[in-house]
């Protein structure tokens, strides 16, 4: 019986500590800095480009946003890359 009144205390117990030891710390780095930048101003964009990929061509652009802020209060920078078909001309 004296289980049966502390197992919610217990199970809540158990959560709450398996919770606060899972959290993972961010890492706000990045190998590949055609990707991910941090600080600074938002970097240039490039132009948008067409390559033929055979029997039909692929426009591409490249676009860098804010995606929110580092805690110590740098911008986060990350390219984002859109591709759709085009007719080759």
């Amino acid at each position: 019986m004296p289980l049966r009144r502390c197992l919610p205390a217990l199970l809540l117990t158990v959560l709450v500590t398996g919770c606060a030891s899972s959290t993972i710390a961010p890492r706000y780095t990045s190998d590949n800095p055609d990707v991910m930048r941090i600080g600074g101003e938002r970097p240039a964009n490039r132009d948008t480009t067409v390559e033929s990929a055979g029997s039909f061509c692929l426009e591409t652009v490249e676009r860098w946003n804010d995606h929110g802020r580092t805690p110590d209060g740098q911008t986060l920078w990350a390219k984002d890359i859109m591709r759709k078909v085009v007719s080759c001309q």
